[in-house]
């Protein structure tokens, strides 16, 4: 058996790396190409093409690499059509695996397509797209099945990959001692993002915010996460202000501390499934913004309140929102142990409820052996 995965950004080379493990726990002799990061070529696959030319950020780095990206789009195309791989499993990314997968189904080849692209967020209008370029779609999120059902697309949910990592990891005990605190003391985890110009927005708001905190809780400490893409110059605020700066790719990483400030994305997420209570904050643009209400189709920003019904559970904190006043507001209360930290702790047990505990990776691999045998 011969499968063909295809990832195209940091996050997809992880999954796809578990993808391989699972598929040769479950078959040792299978081959498997791909386009791939280090994560991947770690465990073993023939590389068509680095991951890395692909994945590109920004509007103008974009169009001054597309024809590079088309170009490299046509030649896995050649490869497919000469080699006639049995399954390609593509990873996310779905900007040029959309139309990779389209393309693929017209030489007949089976698509499975992993980590359904977020339609019901923003690009519903892409759904017929979706349709022509999968064969199989494998959803991480629970709600999603039920929402791409009613637009005709049939997709199962596999599990999530964080609900199953964050399992793991240091416990809050373990997380204080390494910091070199005691149990007793307050920890408030700070999480501005990773990207730039989200760290341009957050990293000042956050570290004040916490300043004031420590007035009424003068033992609270404070700890952030430098992400790999992240400059040591980026996180000198954060050593300025005593705050601990830990390595998300140190082994066992996990926040569970008392509260956490964090900009949203998948980090908030996480922070939910560690059962630290969050407040979720986001500044952008004011055009980014209005386009974003306008076009998003949910009313809440982060992926725990989106799964749990597109519900508040998590504080969040938007715009002109996020100033010391209205964070220290939202943030006191949950370091207080009040009632606004039982009820995230009640949501968040909730959320994994709704998550389950499949491994994905492994559901995944047995749905593209299926399709393998199948074909």
């Amino acid at each position: 058996m011969h499968i063909f995965i295809c990832a195209g950004e940091s996050s997809g080379d992880m999954h796809g790396a578990a993808i391989i493990r699972s598929l040769k726990q479950s078959d040792g002799t299978i081959q498997i190409s791909a386009v791939a990061g280090s994560a991947m070529r770690a465990e073993g696959c023939d590389v068509l093409c680095p991951m890395e030319s692909l994945n590109v950020m920004g509007i103008a780095d974009v169009l001054k690499a597309l024809p590079r990206i088309q170009k490299i789009g046509k030649e896995l195309l050649l490869w497919a059509e000469k080699e006639r791989p049995d399954v390609v499993v593509l990873v996310d990314f779905p900007g040029f695996n959309m139309r990779l997968g389209e393309k693929l189904r017209k030489l007949g080849i089976p698509v499975l397509y992993y980590i359904a692209p977020k339609l019901w967020a923003w690009g519903h209008w892409r759904v017929k797209r979706l349709q022509r370029a999968q064969d199989q779609l494998a959803s991480i999120l629970p709600f999603e099945p039920a929402w791409f059902a009613k637009r005709g697309i049939e997709a199962r949910y596999v599990g999530n990959p964080s609900a199953v990592a964050c399992q793991a990891g240091w416990s809050q005990t373990e997380l204080k001692s390494r910091l070199g605190m005691n149990k007793d003391q307050l920890l408030l985890a700070l999480l501005p993002g990773s990207r730039k110009s989200e760290l341009q927005r957050h990293t000042d708001v956050l570290i004040q915010s916490y300043q004031r905190l420590k007035q009424h809780f003068p033992d609270l400490r404070a700890v952030t996460t430098q992400a790999p893409s992240v400059r040591d110059a980026q996180m000198q605020p954060f050593v300025d202000a005593d705050i601990h700066i830990l390595n998300r790719l140190d082994e066992g990483y996990a926040l569970r501390a008392d509260a956490a400030l964090a900009v949203s994305g998948t980090a908030t997420l996480e922070l939910a499934l560690w059962h630290t209570p969050t407040v979720l904050v986001y500044q952008t643009t004011a055009m980014t913004m209005w386009i974003g209400k306008r076009l998003v189709g949910t009313h809440c920003v982060g992926l725990a309140n989106i799964i749990l019904d597109d519900k508040m559970v998590m504080p969040e904190l938007l715009q002109e929102q996020v100033n010391v006043n209205d964070i220290v507001a939202a943030v006191q209360p949950l370091l207080e142990k009040s009632m606004a930290y039982h009820a995230q702790q009640y949501g968040f047990h909730d959320l994994q409820q709704r998550l389950g505990e499949n491994n994905p990776s492994n559901e995944v691999a047995r749905i593209a052996l299926d399709m393998c045998l199948r074909h």
